[in-house]
């Protein structure tokens, strides 16, 4: 049975959590090339805010036979508990990494729920929201870039041609498939097949 909130944590939490600050995007995953707030950012965000208006952050883990299960608990010190419930992640592989990997995740977006943090670009938003950003892809020169890789006449030239074309997408997945579409015809052009 889940502990009840009590007057004092609730009135603490309320006002720690008008002070939490961003949760900076700072690591890079690099399967996706997108932006994230790591765990570590995660608990700056609020750790100050929290410890400022009495209030301890725990974490506790509970056995799981192929996963992990964390529990984001805020204790107060007027000795008042406030529970957000756990959280299972399946671990990828049945390996010490696996299983470390899994419970990084876990706390990261336990505490995330727990406190409210949403951050702008966190990576599970970042490809629904692709549409809402800004292109940052200096599209004439691209264009050029990409004009250049007709005229190459040999595969060196056009891996050259390529790399600096494919360079000025600035990670921009749709630009990159126009780059990489363009790049594969004319190797194949180029190898006459």
């Amino acid at each position: 049975m889940e502990t009840p909130i009590g007057k004092n944590i609730a009135a603490a939490f309320v006002k720690a959590q008008r002070a939490f600050g961003p949760a900076l995007k700072t690591s890079t995953n690099p399967h996706f090339r997108s932006k994230y707030a790591d765990l570590s950012n995660c608990i700056e965000a609020v750790i100050d805010a929290l410890n400022a208006n009495g209030i301890g952050l725990m974490q506790r883990t509970y056995e799981s036979k192929d996963g992990v299960m964390v529990e984001t608990i805020f204790v107060h010190e007027s000795g008042e508990v406030m529970e957000c419930g756990m959280l299972h992640v399946p671990a990828a592989k049945q390996d010490p990494q696996g299983y470390g990997s899994a419970l990084t995740y876990a706390r990261r977006y336990s505490l995330l729920a727990a406190t409210g943090l949403a951050p702008e670009d966190d990576d599970g938003n970042s490809a629904s929201r692709r549409t809402e950003i800004k292109s940052t892809v200096n599209e004439s020169q691209l264009l050029d870039l990409m004009a250049a890789m007709d005229e190459v006449i040999t595969l060196k030239e056009l891996q050259e041609a390529y790399k600096a074309a494919y360079k000025a997408t600035n990670g921009e997945q749709a630009w990159q498939t126009k780059v990489i579409a363009k790049k594969d015809a004319k190797k194949s052009q180029l190898e006459g097949v």
